[in-house]
């Protein structure tokens, strides 16, 4: 099985030159303000350009509004859409809709019943991403906190649309992340930085050859 890659997060043309020469699948851009990993909207359409055509881009926003969301869109490549807040079935549906693009719907996960949650997702989005659920006292972000849950959780299961796995991923796990798990597509974003929102070009090349040699 070949296993795709996404690195998320990235803020620098150098960072998008890295994870395509390793062989990333995807890069992220992250639209959060609060993030670390945030990125405007000049220095978004100045990454987004620098990626080469089979490199797809993924803009990740966190509940966004629609002006948010169009102010983004606007003459920024942007090849599919992350939902990584509390967008609800109707309102991911409504964002597809309005961006025009396929759409992936991050559910976050600490106990087996969290994974209920995206069957409500199924023929409304184009993909999910299983991430884990930062505990509920403000510290985290929705996202890029390097926690992990438990991988065995989606042995045996199955949806009807593409998924993929995130959270906590590095370099020294990823292969048996993907082992225990069955993903067939993974998320990095912490696991490949020195520093938050600072990524790292060895720390890239290390995950996607252990992600290759899967």
């Amino acid at each position: 099985m070949r296993v795709r890659a996404k690195i998320c997060g990235v803020r620098r043309p150098e960072i998008v030159a890295a994870a395509a020469a390793h062989g990333a699948a995807e890069i992220g851009l992250v639209f959060y303000p609060r993030s670390p990993r945030n990125v405007g909207r000049a220095e978004a359409a100045a990454l987004a350009a620098a990626a080469p055509p089979e490199v797809v881009v993924v803009g990740l926003f966190v509940d966004p509004g629609d002006e948010a969301l169009d102010e983004a869109l606007a003459g920024i490549r942007l090849d599919m859409l992350q939902l990584h807040g509390e967008e609800s079935p109707r309102r991911a549906a409504e964002i597809r809709a309005r961006a025009a693009l396929p759409v992936t719907k991050a559910i976050k996960v600490s106990e087996v019943g969290d994974l209920t949650r995206a069957d409500a997702y199924s023929g409304v989005v184009d993909r999910l991403l299983f991430d884990a659920k930062a505990p509920g006292d403000g510290a985290y972000m929705p996202g890029g906190n390097a926690l992990r849950f438990d991988w065995r959780m989606l042995v045996g299961r199955s949806w009807p649309l593409p998924w993929m796995l995130s959270g906590g991923l590095d370099a020294g796990n990823v292969a048996r992340a993907v082992r225990e798990s069955g993903a067939p597509c993974v998320d990095v974003s912490s696991g490949v930085e020195s520093a938050p929102g600072v990524k790292d070009p060895a720390r890239i090349a290390a995950f996607l050859a252990a992600v290759s040699g899967i």
